[in-house]
């Protein structure tokens, strides 16, 4: 039986690797990013090669029509959605000082970090709680936050609250969705080599060699595309609301 997964972000980075590994895994994959297709065709290629039944919607989560549009492409190529993955996300533009952090960037981080993860999801959800029951539940949802939903960075406050948020939205979810059969999980990636990470390579790079991290090396988008994999298939069944830490280590305490 065919499934369909929903990923935002997905032109790049851990949400195209999400979307590769989704797709080898036998989903047909809606890939969600704010650039045109042209831009991203030749990660689309990849999907290709890879036998990857797949659909290409360049949209803007933040705003209300496009995403209800997302929805309505997804569910006229595929008939349904079964994972919506809410990977989409945004760093502030400039690192500032809390003290310094301007309305404008709260706002641009939390509408596209928050806000467009929360509304998403409730249209994606209506639309699960529609659909007949394939497998052993109805459908899953997995937010990517990060370690930032508690690890603080006061150079980049905006950012940290708008994961918090994410997390929070991962146990209100799961627990309104749990009686619809819908299961909600969130990964929080550590230090992952991507663009958002590149800028400040130097710096993690130091953290890396000072053993701040018990698995000394960078995170690679696959290692996060894994988790999700195994929160996708059938495996957590009896879980929800949950997360797991994709980070190394980085969240143990240590003397």
């Amino acid at each position: 039986m065919n499934k369909t997964a929903l990923i935002t972000g997905a032109s790049r980075g851990i949400g195209f690797a999400i979307a590769k590994q989704l797709g080898l895994d036998g989903f047909s994959i809606a890939a969600v990013a704010t650039g045109p297709q042209e831009k991203n065709q030749k990660q689309l290629d990849i999907l290709t090669e890879s036998g990857i039944r797949w659909k290409y919607i360049q949209a803007d989560i933040s705003n209300h029509d496009d995403r209800i549009r997302i929805v309505k492409e997804t569910v006229d190529t595929f008939g349904r959605i079964d994972v919506l993955v809410n990977n989409a996300g945004v760093a502030p533009r400039e690192r500032k000082d809390l003290l310094e952090m301007s309305e404008e960037s709260f706002d641009r981080v939390l509408s596209i970090n928050t806000k467009g993860n929360m509304f998403l999801t409730q249209l994606v959800a209506r639309q699960m709680i529609t659909q007949e029951i394939r497998g052993r539940k109805r459908g899953t949802i997995i937010n990517i936050s990060s370690c930032s939903a508690e690890v603080s960075s006061t150079s980049r406050g905006e950012y940290c609250v708008s994961k918090a948020g994410v997390s929070m939205l991962t146990k209100l979810y799961a627990d309104r969705l749990a009686s619809e059969g819908i299961l909600v999980h969130e990964i929080r990636p550590g230090v992952i080599a991507t663009d958002m990470t590149n800028t400040v390579a130097e710096k993690y790079d130091k953290l890396i060699d000072d053993w701040l991290f018990p698995i000394a090396r960078w995170g690679c988008p696959e290692d996060v595309a894994m988790a999700v994999s195994a929160f996708a298939d059938e495996h957590f069944l009896y879980t929800t609301g949950n997360y797991v830490d994709v980070d190394g280590g980085f969240h143990i305490k240590r003397l």
